[in-house]
């Protein structure tokens, strides 16, 4: 099943003014993380639970804004949580 492309857009501008970033595949060493419930009810916390491996994935385009700067996006790219298909990571539509 073929996927529609979106449309997107920034509504406001954070310190580095709104770009797209083309997709693309590479591979790097990247975190998962999931949430776990402590104790016995409802209302008690939540921990972050981090995972990480490494294998060639992909990154649909997107369009955005944020308070950090160009540079130290790519630099930390790696550092931050992704999310895709493991079943086709290099063709998921996360």
């Amino acid at each position: 099943m073929a996927m529609q492309a979106n449309e997107q857009r920034v509504e406001g501008e954070g310190a580095e003014s709104a770009h797209s970033h083309a997709p693309k595949v590479h591979s790097h060493n990247h975190y998962h993380v999931s949430h776990h419930h402590r104790g016995n009810l409802p209302i008690l916390e939540w921990e972050h639970r981090t995972a990480w491996h490494t294998h060639e994935h992909n990154h649909n385009p997107l369009t955005h804004s944020h308070d950090y700067d160009a540079e130290e996006e790519e630099r930390e790219h790696s550092q931050t949580a992704h999310i895709h298909d493991h079943a086709a990571p290099t063709n998921s539509p996360a």
